[in-house]
Parts: structure tokens; C-alpha cells; sequence
């Protein structure tokens, strides 16, 4: 067996209401003086009130930053830090973005980096204040993950890459997601999934068992449940299985990290802010292809998990129906089946293809090399 590490948040409670006691939970952690950061739609559901409600409830002064939006920008990661100085910890409450602007805040609000310097891998020096995340949705996995996505420019997606960014408590609450729309649910479901997958078929040397392991459970909890928790919002044992699912998958690949579909992705989101969860889906099945052609084994090996009707087939029969049965899930939960239902265009994407070059980082752990010219051709098969 290769050498491998493998970090994840040290403390992760699941339950239903379990929101109610984040006031507890957050002064054994915390202390006595917090930044909640969230977002304007998050305020809308009432979801912030019962957390500030529980907080004050246990003597927790609490502040609220709510100026996140969906893949932030420089600008916001800043504010936050600001507001973050001088509080005793830092909550993050909602979606990938929240988690993710509430990770760097807690990090840049306690020393003296600066966001610039620890753009990449492994640049983080520390410390940081402690720092709980309560997702809203069942996607990102962001409640366990080393990673903060920023965009900076008008376009361009940066990652900050590091242990010490991990959260200090991961607050799973089913109930919290029970109100998202059908198409929040499908795309975030989605994305949750492709987690999974490129966790699994990652080649990066730290590809490891227990990514594997997680990546499988994560597969089996969500191809059953995604349609269902879409099609029943109030079913909460889909909606736990999705969080839970979520959770797994984003253990699995905060150590064995995503490859083309994200690299592919992430300009459809920066350039024509399509939703994360939903550029991927987008994407999907097409990278899947063009990496079948030449790494078949992996896919075959998820495909009765996720799908077990596609038991028995022989490895390149199930690799591709594992592929369909993806595209088709996508299709059945209401998501567009190709850009130009998005407003992407023929003409468009060779800016894609070449801004997806630049995401090295990950286009180093797909399983078959990517050129400008293959992406263009995958970017082509999606329209």
C-alpha cells in the first residue's frame, strides 16, 4: 500500500435540531464572541433568527455578516475578515460560499496573511480562530474540506489549500435543508456526487482507501436518495442521506482530490455565473466519457453502487451506462441537460477551453490527460 495522509474536521454531530443547541456547542468551541457569517437568501428563511436565538440563549454575543454571494469575490473574504477581528470564533451558515468566506475569515481575522499570499497549496501558516460550519445545503462537503474557492477578477476561480482550514465542528441538520427548491437540491445533490466520483477515480498520489471507501458510501446514500429528496422535499430520511452523503463525499475528496469536471466547470460558473453544482452536472457525463475511453475500471467499479442495475456488465458497458445513468438522474431532477440552456454558445467556448487550462491543480488528478483541444471537444459534446 502507498503512503498516504488523510485530515478531516475532528468533530462532526448529525442530528435533527440539532441547530438549537449550536449555542452550547459554540461556547465550548468558541468562546463568548462570534462571527456569523451567512447570506442575504439565508436570512429570508428564518434559518439565521433560530441560530442567533440559540446562540444568545447560551450568553453568545453574536454578530452577523450576511453580505456572502454565490462564488465570492475578493472583496467579500475581506469584509469578512474585518468583522472577523477581535471575535473569539467564527460560525459559517449556509451553503459552500458561507462555509467557505467563514473559513478564511477565521483564518485572516487572527493573524497578519494576507489573502494573496496563501492562494494554492499548502500556504497557510496560522493560526486561526476556532471555526464550527452549519451547511444548508447537501453539495459541497465544505463543512469538512481543506479548501476555500475564491474568485478573483472578473472570472477566475482560486483556491486556498490547507489543513489548518478545516473546520473545528461539522453541525449536520437535515431540517436545514428541508425548505431548499427542487433545482437547488438536484444541482447541489450533483455536485455532492461528482465529489464523490473524481474522489475515487482521482489520480493523485494521495488517492487513498479510505477516500474510496467514503467516495462508495457517499454514491450509494445519494443515487438512491437525490430523485426522492427533489421529488419529496419533506422526506427527511432522503434529506438526511443526502447531507450525510454530502459529508462523506467531501471527506473523500479533501483527500483525494477533484479532477476535469471541476477544472472544467469552473469557468461556466466565473464567465457566465451559472451555480456551481449545476456547471458540474452540465459537465458530467461528457468528461466521464472522454476519461472511459481510456480508465474505464474506476466507473465500472461505482456504477452498481450508485446504479445497481447496471450490476453484471462488463467493465466498459457499465463505465459508459454509469455515464447515461448520470446524464438521465440529471434530467429527471430538472436540471438542463447542455450550455446553451444556459446562454453558452458555439462561439463561446474556446474562451472555456482555454480558462480551463489554467486550472492545473486539478486538471493534474484526472485519470487521462486534458488538452485545450480535448476540452474544446468536451465543452462541444455539452452544448
Amino acid at each position: 500500500m502507498s503512503s498516504f495522509t488523510f485530515n478531516t474536521t475532528p468533530s462532526i454531530r448529525m442530528g435533527a435540531g440539532l441547530i438549537d443547541e449550536l449555542g452550547s456547542l459554540t461556547k465550548a468551541i468558541c468562546g463568548e464572541r462570534v462571527l456569523l457569517v451567512t447570506d442575504p437568501g439565508m436570512i429570508a428563511t428564518g434559518i439565521v433568527d433560530r441560530a442567533i436565538n440559540a446562540l444568545e440563549q447560551a450568553s453568545v454575543s453574536v454578530i452577523v455578516f450576511s453580505d456572502v454571494q454565490a462564488d465570492p469575490p475578493e472583496a467579500v473574504i475581506l469584509a469578512a475578515t474585518e468583522a472577523a477581528r477581535g471575535m473569539d470564533g467564527v460560525i459559517g451558515l449556509g451553503g459552500g460560499s458561507s462555509i467557505d468566506v467563514a473559513k478564511l475569515a477565521a483564518l485572516l481575522g487572527a493573524g497578519n496573511e494576507t489573502l494573496k499570499d496563501i492562494y494554492g497549496v499548502g500556504n497557510v501558516k496560522g493560526p486561526r480562530l476556532p471555526l464550527i460550519a452549519v451547511p444548508t445545503t447537501a453539495g459541497t462537503g465544505s463543512e469538512v474540506t481543506p479548501i476555500s474557492i475564491v474568485t478573483t477578477g472578473a472570472s477566475e476561480k482560486m483556491g486556498v489549500v490547507s489543513p489548518l482550514i478545516i473546520p473545528d465542528l461539522a453541525l449536520l441538520d437535515p431540517e436545514l435543508t428541508r425548505d431548499l427548491p427542487a433545482h437547488v437540491t438536484a444541482a447541489t445533490g450533483v455536485d455532492a456526487m461528482v465529489h464523490a466520483i473524481e474522489a475515487y477515480a482521482s489520480a493523485s498520489p494521495n488517492n487513498n482507501p479510505i477516500s474510496r471507501a467514503l467516495a462508495c458510501e457517499a454514491l450509494r446514500l445519494m443515487g438512491a436518495a437525490l430523485e426522492r429528496a427533489v421529488r419529496a422535499p419533506h422526506d427527511m430520511d432522503a434529506r438526511g442521506d443526502m447531507l450525510l452523503g454530502s459529508l462523506l463525499a467531501g471527506q473523500a475528496f479533501a483527500n483525494s482530490p477533484v479532477a476535469a469536471v471541476h477544472a472544467l466547470a469552473y469557468p461556466i460558473g466565473g464567465h457566465f455565473k451559472v451555480p456551481h453544482g449545476l456547471s458540474n452536472a452540465l459537465v458530467l457525463p461528457h468528461v466521464l466519457r472522454f476519461n472511459i475511453a481510456t480508465s474505464p475500471e474506476p466507473y465500472a467499479a461505482l456504477a452498481p453502487i450508485a446504479f445497481p442495475e447496471l450490476a453484471g456488465l462488463s467493465t466498459q458497458k457499465a463505465a459508459s451506462g454509469f455515464a447515461d445513468a448520470l446524464a438521465a438522474l440529471s434530467e429527471r431532477c430538472g436540471l438542463p441537460s447542455g450550455l446553451r440552456a444556459v446562454g453558452i454558445t458555439n462561439e463561446d467556448l474556446p474562451l472555456l477551453a482555454r480558462d480551463a487550462m489554467n486550472q492545473t491543480r486539478l486538471l493534474v488528478n484526472n485519470p487521462r490527460a486534458v488538452t485545450q483541444a480535448d476540452a474544446l471537444d468536451i465543452y462541444g459534446a455539452a452544448l
